[in-house]
């Protein structure tokens, strides 16, 4: 399947096993395959998660900003492979840090750029940002099977 960027969620599904309540990619601004992917997340104010946390300040988990970083570089690198049907698993979050709260209404802008792959091993530097503010950033891992 030939990509075209910008691209939406059903070419986000082409690529990506995820799927809702837990795929965390609204699009694919732009990708160099193997290389370097810029994505966005619109944070659906009515997630269920934000009941819980915290309801009289609803905020994005870190961990699921994490998790949208990791669908990302999943993406860059599963796109150029034409792996259908494969996964990449996170195996690592190194030097995680988060900076600026992610909050209801907010487009979260997700870039990860790939320092090493081989077949099975992947590394890549990722950031999060909202409006140009830097949400959250990290070196993260995955292993693809």
């Amino acid at each position: 399947m030939a990509i075209t960027y910008p691209c939406g969620r059903d070419e986000i599904m082409a690529v990506l096993p995820h799927r809702d309540p837990f795929l965390w990619l609204t699009r694919v601004v732009e990708c160099v395959p193997g290389e370097h992917i810029v994505a966005e997340l619109d944070i659906d104010p009515t997630l269920p998660l934000f009941n819980g946390h915290f309801p009289e300040h609803p905020v994005l988990p870190g961990v699921i900003i994490m998790e949208a970083l990791a669908q990302a570089a999943s993406f860059c690198v599963l796109e150029t492979r034409g792996a259908e049907g494969a996964i990449g698993f996170l195996t690592g979050v190194d030097k995680a840090k988060f900076r600026h709260q992610v909050q209801p209404g907010d487009t979260l802008r997700l870039e990860a750029d790939i320092v090493k792959s081989s077949s099975r091993m992947v590394v890549a530097e990722v950031v999060a940002t909202v409006d140009g503010k830097v949400a959250a950033s990290a070196t993260q891992k995955y292993v693809l099977a």
